[in-house]
């Protein structure tokens, strides 16, 4: 996606997701959407730093600086977000 914001749709689910903007992305992991098990890996494939938001009802965790809205590092970065139980996430990866 070239998009400034993007929302996780259930066709991402075991998919790859590719952001090429050049200023920031904003990635929205959205609630009652994915369930235990699906992944989705997000790949920062421009100089924009991808921002995680937690949908209304989403809980994020992670070993990023902030914990619930991680980031990924720099360009070429990428990061998985796991469905660890319904509306719960764990991303990992190249974050910030």
């Amino acid at each position: 996606t070239s998009a400034s914001t993007y929302t996780l749709a259930v066709t991402d689910a075991d998919n790859v997701v590719i952001t090429t903007n050049a200023t920031g992305v904003t990635v929205t992991v959205p609630p009652s959407v994915f369930v235990a098990g699906d992944v989705i890996t997000v790949v920062q494939n421009a100089a924009g730093q991808i921002t995680f938001a937690q949908g209304s009802g989403v809980t994020i965790t992670s070993t990023g600086a902030t914990s619930s809205a991680p980031k990924l590092r720099a360009q070429n970065s990428a990061a998985t977000v796991i469905c660890t139980a319904s509306n719960t996430f764990t991303i990992v990866g190249d974050l910030a």
